[in-house]
């Protein structure tokens, strides 16, 4: 079943322990490093199956005063990723997707398309967002493509993490 909750809503263990299974356990980091200090102000999406939460995503509005440059993962000193460069007057008010990823035993369902789909639509209410950005792993890059999203920088590289791409995409309203 999917749910789409928050801002406000503080992610649940069974949420934390399905990011930190998909994004952080095969880079060898440490439990907690996939709690974000903002996950409280941000849109949250997930599936549950049986009681278990199997797919994760969220997004956040992308503050006035920010480029979209930020640590990847909390720490210092972590490492920041770039800013967006078509973050501008006309692409906000702006959300950014972070910490997408589905369990090994139930890709290829279209999970992650539902997901997006419901960050997206949930932006566009909770925060007027008008455009999306992402840094996608280079190996979801085609799945974000699939869903409308666009190649905007150069290729760049997280510390510990690998190869990134930003992206972006225009909401209709």
């Amino acid at each position: 079943m999917l749910h789409v909750t928050g801002p406000g809503w503080l992610p649940t263990e069974a949420y934390y322990q399905c990011r930190f299974e998909i994004l952080r356990r095969p880079l060898g980091f440490q439990r907690g490093a996939e709690i974000l200090s903002d996950d409280i102000d941000a849109v949250h999406a997930y599936v549950e199956h049986e009681s278990a939460v199997i797919a994760v995503g969220r997004s956040h509005l992308i503050p006035e005063s920010s480029d979209g440059s930020q640590a990847d993962f909390p720490g210092e000193p972590g490492p920041k990723t770039p800013p967006f460069s078509q973050l501008t007057p006309t692409n906000r008010p702006a959300i950014q997707i972070r910490q997408m990823g589905t369990l090994d035993a139930f890709r290829r369902q279209g999970l992650a398309a539902k997901l997006l789909a419901a960050l997206e639509e949930s932006s566009k209410r909770q925060f007027g967002a008008v455009c999306g950005f992402l840094q996608a792993r280079e190996i979801a890059i085609p799945f974000y493509e699939s869903q409308g999203w666009v190649l905007t920088d150069e290729p760049y590289s997280i510390p510990n993490v690998g190869p990134h791409r930003s992206m972006m995409k225009h909401f209709d309203q």
